[in-house]
């Protein structure tokens, strides 16, 4: 190995480690922040502070910002799946749910990697170990929401419904992630995470105007403590993270980050804000974990050309 591989590897363990530890707790964040301040707002402050700061920060470091329409439209697009779509619905859900549920149900979000891996990248197919995995997963999630399945009229319930409002999140989130994998560029990943937040800042904006935001917003401290500490931790440090980390290693192998997370935020939930821990999370949580580590374990099948040709026809249409 050389000394530039050695140094590229350490780049890649670092990376994971910010991405485990950062989000693992931005969930804890989010909860805290959305007692205060409207979760569409909310992101908003969130996603422009953090991209327009690392905008600047690439701009005054000499870093590449300005871009092809093309290529600023493809970042539009990816920043509106992962930070409006995947966050500003996590944000909804967890003025419901509490932090350390929300993480679980969101750990399937690898489940979502492999079929729109297949489908959009078409370089492999679903394995017998993946669907395995998918099944149970599924399984999983039920347990999760079994409680809430099981209670009479709890079917018009907000809880009910924000968490099952988190798979949308997770399938929106997974989509913008196999994007960015597929319209990888020589953009810099700095610039291109700085050019994602804004544009998700300017959407979470648009949503925070019309739903009235500024006429509920609370601007405590604890309120825009919480949100300051997504935007150093969450946006600028674990986000960045997570773009380079698409953009080095195999999409199956960043997702580990969804099994890793839930424990810490299970963690600090229970902690400061004394969530339930019950034996349903318990053993859901279990099986889902269980569930991703089958997945994102399974061996890849190739595809062979004649495979990836149909597939593309059967998008297509």
């Amino acid at each position: 190995m050389t000394e530039a591989q050695r140094q590229h590897r350490w780049r890649v363990i670092f990376a994971f480690g910010l991405v485990y530890l950062f989000w693992g707790s931005t969930y804890l964040g989010i909860r805290i922040a959305v007692e205060q301040i409207p979760p569409a707002l909310m992101c908003a402050t969130r996603f422009l502070i953090a991209g327009v700061f690392m905008l600047a920060y690439c701009r005054l470091s000499g870093r590449t910002i300005l871009y092809h329409s093309r290529q600023l439209g493809q970042m539009a697009v990816i920043g509106v799946l992962l930070l409006v779509g995947g966050n500003l619905t996590l944000a909804y859900a967890e003025k419901y749910v509490p932090s350390g549920l929300s993480a679980l149900i969101l750990a399937v979000t690898p489940l979502w990697f492999l079929v729109l891996d297949s489908l959009l990248i078409g370089h492999h197919r679903i394995s017998r170990r993946g669907l395995a995995g998918l099944g149970l997963g599924i399984t999983g999630i039920v347990i999760l929401l079994w409680p809430e399945l099981t209670i009479a009229g709890t079917l018009g319930s907000a809880h009910l419904w924000s968490s099952l409002s988190l798979l949308l999140s997770s399938f929106t989130w997974a989509l913008g992630s196999v994007l960015a994998k597929r319209w990888q560029s020589d953009a810099d990943p700095f610039s291109a995470a700085g050019w994602q937040m804004t544009f998700a800042g300017l959407g979470n904006l648009l949503f925070a105007i019309f739903a009235g935001d500024f006429s509920r917003v609370g601007w405590g401290a604890r309120g825009i403590s919480a949100t300051l500490y997504l935007v150093v931790c969450g946006s600028w440090i674990g986000y960045t993270a997570y773009i380079f980390l698409l953009q080095h290693v195999p999409t199956s192998k960043v997702s580990t980050y969804a099994y890793v997370n839930p424990v810490v935020a299970v963690f600090l939930g229970w902690l400061v804000l004394h969530e339930r821990v019950d034996l349903h999370i318990l053993g859901g949580s279990a099986i889902v974990i269980a569930s991703v580590i089958l997945v994102t374990s399974a061996k890849v099948k190739t595809r062979s050309a004649a495979e990836r040709f149909a597939t593309a026809e059967t998008v297509a249409d």
